[in-house]
């Protein structure tokens, strides 16, 4: 009886043991499989080799909706929501409905937003980051926004899923470029068949599934007036530091330059003593000065130091390294003030202002 005993637990020992076993081989065969398969959430064009992911890796279960019917929903989309600039050049945005309100921002010719709301001939859009009030008169709406925005804008591709391979051909068995993260987008180029459309991968023409991706119309956007503002002041400084050209100038003249320098603007920061090398180049390339050094800066009534014989002693004498160094740069065509030809004590004159001077 005891042997019976001893022989069941035995036995029950053995089962439990195998079932105990089955479960961790299977559960860890799981893991393995989750792991070849499985897209990290973020940083995935980043940390995963594109050619060691398996072709038959399923990204995300496959969307309703086919390629058509996405494309068809962001057409409808664009003819309910969207309004585009009709005009030549730019249409004002307004923070109120009324002609009289504030400027927010602009929406250029070929620009277009998303209606936000409608009320007594006037259109409350949101386009890129302005948002305000326009003119019903100056909008296309409905079918008219739709054909404008069609012939001016083009396709977007969006990704539904955390990440998906792009191929160099219209097949799963294709090389892979690379991939496209959650956030990227890339321009829609053509419809290859209901599963496959071709994109503009890195000026590279590639391909991808449709089951994972989604489309938008992109049409350019307008500004508000604090980008407007900053972008004509960064422009503005473009064309006051702009090169206007090497002039063919022997030491003889550099020094010359170096030593009005010195005397119009010896105690003059760096960009201010350029600023008088440069008055004096932008007189010689001009047509309506003389055509050299010498003879600009000994002009009759032109430059003081010149006249009172300060240059030519500051010549014959020690002419601060700054000061060379800044006459060789205006020669070469650096310049601090545009093509300003004047200066003089700050204060009474617009202009470039740089340290104690104004150049015009």
């Amino acid at each position: 009886m005891i042997q019976r005993k001893q022989l069941y637990f035995l036995c029950a020992a053995v089962v439990l043991f195998l079932t105990c076993f089955f479960l961790v081989s299977m559960r860890s065969q799981a893991a393995e499989k989750k792991e070849e398969y499985e897209f990290p959430v973020s940083g995935v064009a980043e940390v995963l080799d594109p050619s060691a992911l398996s072709n038959d890796a399923p990204v995300e279960e496959e969307k309703e909706l086919n390629i058509n019917q996405k494309f068809e929903n962001e057409k409808a989309r664009m003819e309910k929501e969207l309004a585009m600039a009709n005009v030549q050049n730019a249409l004002n945005i307004r923070a109120e409905a009324d002609e009289k309100s504030e400027k927010v921002g602009y929406l250029y010719k070929d620009c277009g937003g998303t209606i936000l709301e409608r009320k007594d001939g006037w259109t409350k859009i949101k386009s890129g980051n302005v948002i305000g009030w326009a003119k019903d008169e100056y909008l296309l709406f409905g079918e008219e926004a739709k054909a404008m925005a069609e012939d001016v804008g083009n396709w977007i591709v969006t990704l539904d899923v955390s990440a998906v391979r792009v191929r160099k051909e219209p097949s799963m068995d294709a090389e892979i470029y690379g991939l496209l993260a959650y956030d990227d987008s890339v321009e829609f180029i053509d419809e290859v068949n209901n599963s496959w459309i071709s994109v503009d991968y890195n000026d590279e023409v590639g391909y991808v599934n449709t089951d994972f991706i989604n489309v938008k119309f992109h049409i350019d956007e307008g500004e508000t007036m604090e980008v407007i503002k900053v972008r004509e002041q960064e422009e503005a400084e473009r064309k006051r530091k702009a090169n206007r050209g090497a002039v063919s100038a022997d030491a003889d003249e550099t020094r010359l330059l170096g030593a009005l320098i010195y005397c119009e603007a010896g105690n003059q920061p760096y960009e201010g003593k350029l600023g008088v090398g440069a008055v004096v180049m932008n007189r010689v390339r001009s047509g309506a000065y003389p055509n050299t050094i010498h003879a600009v800066i000994y002009a009759s009534g032109q430059f003081t130091p010149a006249m009172t014989g300060k240059v030519a002693r500051a010549y014959e004498g020690n002419v601060p390294e700054a000061c060379l160094q800044a006459a060789q740069a205006a020669i070469n065509g650096e310049t601090t003030i545009g093509d300003a030809t004047h200066f003089r004590r700050a204060g009474k004159h617009d202009g470039y202002v740089i340290g104690d001077h104004v150049f015009w």
